[in-house]
């Protein structure tokens, strides 16, 4: 089970990404697109050092080395701009993973190998962007699924309710924001996901 972090400011939530990290989180997904690079340092540094395995970059790649950080995730824009560089995703030692974002099945379907997972989106409405659904039933979408070799990860709308519903469906795993963040008690509600993941 995969969560990405609020893109705003949470308060005491260095101290709730430690905790979900200690409930056995296995990955987490930093995405806070409006921090300098100083922040980020900063942001990261709080985080324990037992748990930067675990992080994964949605920019700011440059402090991977620093942090020992091997997991960066791309966005769907970036992949299409840099279609023509396919260096830029690529593993320069096994030990380095990369995901992305996609909303169709299309779009999955022809990502190459760079990329160990691919979030496909938005699989319900979403719970933490307003007016943000799907498209097309992503469900019936995946019966069209030719790309094994990534694994596909349920993002939009996820929470405790539809959790077996998606995994039933055809997703390897899912991803968490909107039900983790909007909820009073973030913590009790990753471990009661985790119960039904």
């Amino acid at each position: 089970m995969i969560v990405i972090t609020n893109p705003f400011f949470i308060e005491d939530e260095i101290q709730m990404l430690n905790s979900l990290l200690e409930e056995g989180l296995s990955l987490l997904h930093i995405r806070k697109p409006d921090f300098s690079e100083a922040e980020m340092t900063q942001f990261i540094h709080q985080i324990k050092v037992e748990f930067r395995n675990k992080l994964v970059l949605h920019n700011h790649y440059d402090l991977a080395e620093d942090f020992g950080i091997n997991r960066f995730h791309f966005s769907e824009k970036e992949r299409k701009n840099n279609l023509n560089d396919p260096a830029k995703f690529s593993k320069p030692c096994r030990h380095r993973s990369a995901s992305t974002s996609t909303h169709s099945i299309e779009d999955f379907n022809s990502l190459e190998n760079e990329f160990d997972y691919a979030f496909l989106s938005p699989v319900f409405k979403s719970i933490s962007k307003e007016n943000y659904q799907p498209k097309t039933d992503l469900f019936e979408a995946l019966k069209l699924r030719k790309n094994y070799k990534t694994k596909v990860i349920a993002l939009g709308g996820i929470d405790s309710q539809n959790i077996q519903k998606t995994l039933e469906n055809g997703f390897d795993d899912i991803a968490l924001l909107g039900s983790i963040w909007n909820n009073e008690n973030p913590i009790k509600q990753f471990k009661l996901c985790q119960k039904i993941a």
